[in-house]
C-alpha cells in the first residue's frame, strides 16, 4: 500500500466523507471535466481535493477517470461529477466524449513548462467552441512550488490572458496543497441554482461511459459510490508515494 508523501502526514478519509446523507440530499450536481497537457498535475489535484495526499509517481490517466467531489459554499452544496481527462497526444480525439455537456471546467498548465501554457489555451478555445452554454473555466497554473527554480510562465502573463478569456485563474500546487480545494471552491460559488438536480441517500444512477481509467463500461453511482463494471483496462503501472517530484 503507497505511504503518505512528506506533505500529508497520513491519508485522510475521502473529501465526500464530511458530508451527512440530508446535506447530499441537498446537493446540486454539476458536470465538471479536467483537461490539460499530460504530466501537468491534473490527477494530482484531484486526488489532494479528494484525500489529501500526494503521489510522487502518479499513473498516467487512460481515457479519463470519473469521481464525485462535493463542495460547501455558504449554505449550499455543490456535486461535481469530475472527469479527469488524459492528456496524452493519442487520447485527444476523446476529450470531446467528456466535455460535452459539462457546466464548468479546470484547464491545467505547467508554471514550469510553456508548451502545456500554450496547450491550455487551446482547450480553452475549445471548450468556448463547443460550449452551448454560458461554461465557467477556471484557469490554474500547478506546480507553484517550483516557481523559485522553474518558472517558465509569468504569473501576470497567464493572469492577463485570464482575465481577457473572462476565465477564473488561481496558480496552485498539489504537492504543497496551494489552493487546490480555493479552485473547486471558485467554480462551486459560479454555479447557477439548480432545483431539479436533489441527490438522496438511495439514489443510483447506471450510466455507459466508455474508455475510463478504471476500465469503462457500466458505472454506477450509489449513495456517493462509484462502482465500475467489468473493468476492461488498467495501467499496470504501480502508485508509489512520497514527497520527491511535484505535480
Amino acid at each position: 500500500m503507497p505511504s503518505p508523501s512528506s506533505s500529508s502526514s497520513q491519508l485522510s478519509k475521502s473529501n465526500n466523507a464530511m458530508f451527512d446523507d440530508e446535506t447530499l440530499r441537498k446537493a446540486d450536481k454539476f458536470k465538471l471535466v479536467v483537461l490539460g497537457e499530460s504530466s501537468v498535475g491534473k490527477t494530482s489535484l484531484v486526488i489532494r481535493l479528494d484525500k489529501n495526499c500526494f503521489f510522487q509517481y502518479q499513473e498516467s490517466t487512460i481515457g479519463a477517470a470519473f469521481s464525485t467531489q462535493f463542495i460547501t459554499v455558504g449554505d449550499r452544496v455543490i456535486k461535481f461529477e469530475v472527469w479527469d481527462t488524459a492528456g496524452q497526444e493519442r487520447y485527444k480525439s476523446l476529450a470531446p466524449m467528456y466535455y460535452r455537456g459539462s457546466e464548468c471546467a479546470i484547464v491545467v498548465y505547467d508554471i514550469t513548462n510553456m508548451e502545456s501554457f500554450h496547450r491550455a489555451k487551446y482547450w480553452v478555445k475549445e471548450l468556448q467552441r463547443q460550449s452551448q452554454t454560458n461554461m465557467v473555466i477556471a484557469l490554474a497554473g500547478n506546480k507553484l512550488d517550483l516557481q523559485d527554480e522553474k518558472r517558465q510562465v509569468d504569473h501576470s502573463f497567464a493572469q492577463a490572458y485570464a482575465e481577457d478569456n473572462g476565465l477564473i485563474f488561481m496558480e496552485t500546487s498539489a504537492k504543497e496543497n496551494i489552493n487546490v480545494r480555493e479552485v473547486f471552491e471558485t467554480l462551486a460559488r459560479k454555479m447557477p441554482l439548480r432545483e431539479d438536480t436533489r441527490v438522496g441517500e438511495e439514489d443510483t444512477e447506471e450510466e455507459d461511459h466508455p474508455s475510463s481509467s478504471n476500465g469503462g463500461g457500466l458505472v454506477v453511482r450509489r449513495s456517493g459510490k462509484t462502482l465500475t463494471r467489468p473493468p476492461s483496462v488498467r495501467s499496470s503501472k504501480r502508485i508509489t508515494c512520497c514527497g520527491g517530484a511535484s505535480q
